[in-house]
């Protein structure tokens, strides 16, 4: 067989040489995608984080009063970069609609993010090394635990992803899908070839919409052209579609905020002095502390960066040297923001893991695909075979070790209790909290497709506070021990029956309690 390169795959290659092409709800990778999609919210349902406080729930009430959103007035102000998302705000309206301003839509819009985020990736590596690799590296990434420790309540959390309504994953799924686009096309002529290519610049420029760092990576889009043989004049063809959302995007922003930059000054007015002391170096290290310092399977995305560049070398396989521009066109901006160019103002937190989420899917295919080719480069069947052998072992080794926690995950049990116990109760007027219990909260006071169950008042206060106000010291006062990495609740405050309190509920699993005096 003759080799395969970047401008056809064996994938593609046996599809034109075979039979006629069947109608698109019949070919393999509808079947597969949504396959991966079906996973994706099959694991979503089994850690089951309930909807979180700050960001998503700014975001989700945001898009609950669409289109009245004061971007000066609080909360709105704390995160106008959030609700001036709309690509983000608008879909969550959407999901409101159809399903009611409950718990019902917020997981919706969670799962579609994940769905957005793995079609995107399995897309991608498919249309570089075909299914073989696609499938399999899509749900080995599905079972990392930077994707399932998400919940803030547990004993392990590790950043805000799967099942949390966030920008990042739908953001990397959409530019994802953008360059598998990209590459389809590159396999195309004539009026195929214009259709992929704007549907590209669809996913891409919608991809800002909800990521607006997205931008970052449009650099490399040229580059993408030259490596995949298209011609610079067919740029018109991505751009038009990029423009066209742009445009949208500011004739909203025009009529809801009268300002059609808002979002864009929002985005750029983020940032400001870091809470802690950041130095040049510790920028420098953005990636590397972001991939290792939350869980040591952090380590496998820079092995398989390190296999992207060695392959290539190697190789001088241009999908390996597509996949190290798209690293290189986040990796350099974001580093620069986060405290390199000016350690007492950063604009970006490099070391948050999932703000390198957009680079995720080009780790996996550059990775993967670069272990694909040196193994084929190895001439002695047998050594080839054992080596992979090894790798699928390795990979086999893997997958438990990245759900051990699994398990473990307080999903949202408790909360769903405390909804059952408020259910028609008519004895509690007010619950005190802080901000964090106290918008989750608001989720559980209804059922899940957002009627109201208990009609008292959620009153609350900044986390920040050692202990618990006098307006509020005599409750009733929702509290929890934070266990992972939330800084403790009221501190200096003692809920016991030798300070006067006592206890009017308890989860069975003891992490929410109701205490009054």
């Amino acid at each position: 067989m003759a080799q395969t390169t970047v401008r056809e795959s064996a994938t593609e290659r046996s599809a034109e040489e075979g039979p006629r092409r069947r109608p698109w709800w019949r070919r393999r990778v509808v079947g597969l995608s949504a396959l991966v999609a079906a996973c994706a919210v099959a694991v979503q349902w089994i850690i089951m984080t309930p909807p979180l406080y700050y960001d998503p729930y700014y975001v989700f009430e945001g898009a609950r009063r669409w289109p009245d959103i004061p971007l000066d007035r609080w909360p709105f102000n704390e995160v106008p970069h959030q609700v001036s998302r709309i690509g983000l705000l608008l879909p969550a309206r959407l999901m409101q609609e159809l399903l009611g301003p409950g718990q019902a839509a917020y997981f919706a819009m969670a799962a579609l993010g994940g769905i957005v985020f793995y079609v995107g990736c399995y897309l991608l590596v498919r249309s570089l090394f075909g299914d073989r690799v696609g499938l399999p590296a899509t749900l080995l990434l599905m079972v990392h635990p930077f994707f399932l420790l998400t919940n803030p309540f547990g004993e392990r959390e590790i950043t805000w992803s799967m099942g949390v309504m966030l920008p990042d994953m739908p953001g990397a799924g959409l530019f994802a899908a953008g360059v598998a686009g990209l590459v389809v096309a590159s396999r195309r002529t004539g009026r195929r070839q214009t259709a992929l290519l704007v549907a590209a610049g669809l996913c891409m420029g919608c991809a800002f919409l909800i990521r607006d760092f997205a931008a970052f990576m449009y650099v490399g889009i040229p580059v993408f052209f030259r490596l995949l043989g298209i011609s610079w004049r067919r740029l018109w063809a991505v751009a038009a579609p990029m423009l066209g959302v742009l445009a949208v995007s500011m004739i909203h922003n025009q009529l809801v905020w009268g300002n059609a930059m808002s979002a864009i000054r929002s985005a750029a007015g983020h940032g400001g002095e870091p809470s802690e002391p950041v130095t040049r170096m510790l920028a420098l290290r953005s990636f590397e502390r972001a991939m290792t310092d939350w869980h040591p399977l952090g380590w496998v995305f820079v092995v398989l960066l390190l296999l992207n560049a060695v392959g290539w070398i190697v190789t001088r396989d241009r999908r390996l040297a597509l996949t190290l521009v798209w690293f290189v066109t986040l990796a350099v901006p974001l580093t620069l923001l986060s405290g390199l160019t000016d350690p007492h103002h950063i604009t970006l937190r490099g070391w948050l893991l999932r703000y390198w989420f957009p680079v995720l899917p080009a780790f996996l295919v550059g990775g993967l695909g670069a272990l694909t080719l040196l193994l084929a480069r190895i001439p002695a069947a047998r050594v080839r075979t054992g080596l992979a052998v090894a790798c699928c072992a390795l990979a086999g080794a893997y997958v438990p070790v990245a759900i051990a926690q699994v398990p473990d995950l307080p999903r949202d049990n408790a909360w769903n209790e405390l909804r059952g116990w408020l259910d028609g109760r008519d004895d509690l007027e007010v619950i005190w909290s802080d901000h964090r219990l106290a918008q989750t909260l608001t989720f559980y006071t209804r059922d899940v497709w957002g009627r109201e169950q208990w009609h008292g008042r959620i009153r609350s206060f900044p986390h920040e506070y050692r202990a618990i106000p006098v307006i509020a010291e005599d409750g009733p006062f929702l509290f929890t021990r934070w266990r992972g990495m939330e800084p403790a609740m009221v501190a200096n405050s003692r809920l016991t029956p030798q300070n006067g309190y006592r206890r009017l509920w308890r989860s069975s699993d003891g992490l929410l309690e109701i205490w009054a005096r």
